[in-house]
């Protein structure tokens, strides 16, 4: 069975200043996630489903949507602020979306088969998705999940401070906690993160961190749900708290329910958080495919 690719694209980009999933970004005007999508069919990946938003369905089916539906099966899941709450007698107020985890989990009845799941708005390059491939076809069980991790140095963005989850990997290669670290930037002495008491602290270059790159078995949409009613119910009254997959991801590694292998890439991670990113990802993804994507 080939694996399937989870594209979460409902983002609203509110740093960035507009709708990055589908601005044009490569040599001929693509967007990151064609790349990721081309990619990950040339790695063996034989559907992908796109988590959206309705407000932006229109224009994500004219501008990408129908392109890539020539190249593979294509299904869309839609996160509203709503999703996945048919259980709850009453909607609580929200500011923000539910976030990463609850993402997935709207997506629950498109997918049966081991998936990848990914940002929209990321390039990981074909070495990532090749590696996530053979996790999913060759290693993924209902207890054994798998991650792309980068290197923290290739991942930071020269125009401001960046989020990511930083992870502790043992021995064996199987991932043992991971921590979202956020205002983490490069200093002239090095990577530091600040904390929320204003408080630097050192990172080394070399620092595994996750992306947002996982490999799942779609037994984990049990557990998102079961994880997901109970912060629903634990935050009804924090409109801005959001449920993240590397949490769920915690909580089961802590309960001792599955192993999470890591794969680290040592290529150089692409993304557009600021305005000004786009330049740099204009420039790499020239170098890389000179005359963009041409099937």
């Amino acid at each position: 069975m080939q694996p399937t690719l989870l594209v979460l694209a409902a983002g609203i980009g509110s740093r960035y200043g507009g709708l990055k999933q589908v601005d044009g970004i490569g040599p001929g005007g693509e967007a990151i996630l064609e790349f990721s999508v081309n990619d990950a069919r040339q790695a063996g990946f034989g559907k992908v489903v796109f988590v959206i938003r309705k407000d932006i369905e229109d224009e994500f089916r004219t501008r990408l949507g129908h392109k890539i539906e020539q190249r593979m099966p294509v299904e869309y899941a839609f996160q509203e602020m709503d999703s996945a709450l048919d259980w709850l007698p009453e909607r609580p107020h929200r500011e923000k979306p539910w976030g990463t985890g609850h993402a997935i989990l709207v997506a629950r009845d498109c997918i049966r088969e081991p998936f990848a799941a990914i940002n929209a708005d990321d390039f990981y390059g074909a070495d990532a998705f090749q590696t996530i491939a053979a996790f999913l076809k060759n290693d993924c069980a209902p207890d054994r999940y798998g991650m792309v991790a980068y290197r923290l140095g290739n991942t930071l963005s020269e125009n401001g401070a960046v989020s990511r989850g930083v992870c502790s990997v043992g021995p064996d290669g199987l991932l043992t906690d991971v921590t979202e670290r956020t205002k983490i930037e490069r200093f002239p002495d090095g990577i530091h993160y600040v904390d929320e008491s204003g408080a630097r602290h050192p990172l080394a270059d070399n620092t595994p961190v996750s992306m947002n790159f996982w490999g799942f078995h779609p037994d984990i949409f049990q557990e998102l749900d079961a994880q997901f009613r109970a912060f629903v119910h634990d935050n009804l009254e924090r409109p801005k708290a959001e449920f993240y997959i590397p949490t769920v991801v915690n909580n089961l590694l802590r309960a001792g329910k599955v192993q999470v292998q890591v794969d680290t890439c040592e290529s150089p991670w692409y993304g557009v958080t600021y305005p000004a990113d786009k330049a740099t990802v204009q420039a790499a993804l020239a170098r890389i495919y000179p005359e963009g994507l041409k099937n």
